[in-house]
């Protein structure tokens, strides 16, 4: 049987993205598991400018590369060395995804199985402070020379890589190298046993950075399957590395329902404003309906852009669907089109409270507040129903008066009927248009599960 080989790589690079990032130097070791057989390392020119902050950070410049020879040229040396052997890194997933990346425009390719010495690390010898390379190597008294550059972490990782094989009794290392590990796939920093406790059900997942702050909301109809998702794939964004390096954390709620899971999304991320959480930020209504009176008398209707401290009749998501409301309301109440503002753009028509030609003032503003009232009084209020998370009980939705009032679980055998008893099982939750549209769209397709409350 063959001896298993690892190759020890360490890279450094232009940027943090195998993408839009070029590698400058490589250093590659090969070890048996027992002794270093093979070292090899060079300066590679990326075909770019390297930023001064890196240059900062690795002391590689722009003239020591100059000279050296592009990644193509390396390209079937780096493929020889990494074949058929377990590659091994420091947050590997980071070096791999520039290797590949380069392999595969110089016309290699190549797949291979991943160790990572921080997730190792973090299992041989878990209670640390850190598991940065350079934190590692003081609390292991490993001698780390020529730091932040390719060799000399790579010459570290190797005597790291040594250490955990000799301090493994539990044979840590030969389960995360399986081709069926899972772990592998995992962020550095995110802990196993977060992963390994997701359940496989409707819910909500929460991602935490060092800080314990939530980074990321998430909902699935399988919170399991949904994070581990995220972890998949090939995409080698600055976005995703960023966001893959910051999860620290996972926790999650179980929800009866993907509705539920759904609105509890929406309103954590509205209230937890999660920093790597983008497309529910943007959702807001953006315009109202609201109702002035001006220094004639006269009562106006108009829609108008939402601004914090205004209170308005109704919200749109555009000026369109405001519009066609306003145009039913003055045909329904026989409101004069001169008292309406249609639009944030249009210009307020004069009216004179003595001109023969407009309705009386009090007639008039009596059918804008009737106009009101029919917007106000026809909002609904009612209840979804549907199954719970455990037999015994049963999930509901409350709506109260066009507006999300919140949700909770009920007993199975509770009567429907007595709201008040049932409103005691439900955790209040901000409303918003997004959410309502939800709520209708899901409603509108399962009426059976729709309970009218009475007014």
């Amino acid at each position: 049987m063959k001896k298993t080989e690892y190759a020890i790589v360490d890279i450094e690079t232009t940027g943090g993205n195998a993408g839009g990032s070029r590698i400058t130097e490589i250093a590659i070791i090969i070890y048996d598991g027992t002794k270093i057989i093979d070292r090899w390392e060079t300066l590679v020119n990326p075909q770019k400018e390297i930023p001064l902050p890196i240059f900062a950070l690795t002391g590689i410049n722009n003239e020591m590369v100059q000279n050296a020879p592009v990644f193509e040229a390396i390209s079937e040396k780096v493929f020889e060395m990494l074949t058929d052997r377990i590659f091994v890194a420091h947050n590997v997933n980071f070096d791999y995804s520039f290797v590949r990346y380069q392999l595969e425009e110089a016309g290699w390719k190549w797949s291979a199985r991943k160790l990572c010495t921080v997730r190792a690390a973090r299992k041989i010898k878990p209670g640390l402070a850190s598991y940065s390379l350079g934190n590692l190597c003081r609390s292991l008294d490993i001698a780390l020379e020529n730091r932040h550059r390719a060799g000399g972490d790579a010459d570290a990782t190797a005597v790291l890589l040594d250490l955990l094989i000799k301090c493994d009794d539990q044979n840590v290392i030969q389960q995360m190298i399986k081709n069926t590990a899972y772990d592998q796939r995992l962020p550095p920093n995110l802990p196993a046993a977060d992963f390994e406790q997701l359940p496989q059900k409707p819910g909500v997942y929460y991602f935490y950075n060092q800080d314990k702050k939530v980074i990321y909301v998430g909902k699935a109809v399988n919170i399991k399957k949904r994070v581990a998702s995220h972890f998949s794939g090939n995409k080698i964004t600055p976005q995703r590395q960023h966001f893959l390096r910051d999860i620290y954390g996972i926790s999650f709620e179980v929800c009866a329902t993907e509705l539920m899971a759904l609105l509890l999304e929406c309103t954590e991320i509205k209230k937890l404003w999660p920093v790597y959480n983008k497309a529910l930020k943007r959702f807001e209504a953006k315009y109202g309906l609201y109702e002035y009176t001006a220094r004639n008398g006269y009562k106006y209707l108009a829609m108008g852009k939402i601004a914090k401290f205004q209170t308005c009749i109704e919200v749109f998501n555009t000026v369109r669907d405001g519009t066609d409301v306003l145009l039913r309301l003055t045909e329904q109440f026989k409101i004069d089109h001169r008292f309406c503002k249609y639009s944030t753009s249009a210009e307020e028509i004069p009216v004179r409270a003595n001109d023969k030609q407009l309705p009386p003032v009090e007639i008039h503003n009596k059918s804008i507040e009737e106009a009101i009232e029919h917007v106000l009084t026809h909002k609904q209020s009612y209840f979804i129903t549907d199954k719970g998370r455990v037999p015994a009980e049963r999930s509901c939705i409350w709506v109260e008066e066009g507006q999300f009032y919140g949700m909770g679980y009920i007993p199975a055998e509770a009567v429907i009927t007595q709201t008040e008893e049932i409103k005691e099982y439900i955790t209040r939750y901000k409303s918003n248009e997004y959410i309502m549209q939800l709520i209708h769209s899901f409603a509108t397709k399962h009426t059976h599960k729709v309970v009218q409350i009475s007014k």
